[in-house]
């Protein structure tokens, strides 16, 4: 049975929370601040955390940041009705497993366990063209990947905060955004996320190309894309994470 500590200064939203992910399935205890948080976790280990962000005393960053020491490989997801932007980042960048709104979306609050609890390697895809985001998803999760898409730069930039991603195909022409101006929102959102840039208009491209190579992306592909070598590089770079490096 998946354990599972809910940690947010209202008793009630704990109790309801909790009334809903046993029904589930999940086993649950709850903790109404940080500090309680912490003191549990050093007595009993849990696989997913759902932590309030903005509680009084130790805000949830400051406690999952003590936590994190304490059991590193324990998920942690935020959760907030508050637009606290800065303290968001800062969880992401400390590795939160992801990010969730209030009032939840119970649904979406279950992926996210599940994903947690899985620890597969997540890869999002953003691009305009419905067949290439189809193709991605198809040819990935035949391979047993979790994949997300999105169809512009503001909808994968949204996606990161929910969800950090591990890897990151990004087409550089996009609307609105450019895949650099995206690919460079999700850097400051996950700084660990490896992105390739994807293009099917790279002579047109190739100074927005360069720009993001030089801003730390990993490689770039050419369109139409050869999808045994996509899972190659995808390998490729699977292996570079799990190396630390």
């Amino acid at each position: 049975m998946l354990k599972i500590l809910i940690v947010d200064d209202s008793k009630e939203f704990c109790m309801s929370l909790a009334d809903i992910l046993e029904a589930k399935g999940y086993g649950v205890e709850s903790e109404n601040s940080g500090e309680a948080a912490i003191a549990k976790v050093k007595e009993k280990s849990f696989d997913v955390i759902l932590m309030d962000i903005k509680m009084p005393v130790m805000n949830g960053v400051e406690a999952f940041k003590q936590i994190k020491k304490i059991s590193p490989r324990t998920a942690v997801i935020m959760i907030t009705a508050y637009s606290l932007e800065n303290l968001i980042n800062e969880a992401l960048a400390e590795g939160a497993f992801g990010v969730l709104r209030k009032p939840l979306d119970i649904d979406k609050l279950i992926e996210q366990i599940e994903l947690a609890k899985e620890r597969g390697m997540l890869i999002l895809v953003t691009d305009d063209d419905t067949n290439t985001r189809e193709t991605f998803k198809d040819v990935l999760e035949a391979k047993g990947y979790k994949v997300s898409t999105a169809a512009t730069g503001e909808e994968a930039i949204d996606r990161s905060r929910e969800r950090p991603d591990d890897i990151l195909f990004i087409d550089m022409k996009l609307p609105a955004l450019n895949g650099l101006e995206t690919y460079l929102a999700i850097k400051e959102i996950n700084p660990r996320a490896i992105a390739v840039i994807i293009t099917g208009y790279y002579e047109g491209m190739k100074d927005l190309v360069d720009k993001a190579l030089e801003k730390g992306a990993y490689t770039f592909m050419k369109k139409p894309l050869d999808m045994d070598k996509v899972l190659e590089l995808i390998e490729e770079i699977s292996k570079k994470i799990k190396k630390g490096g």
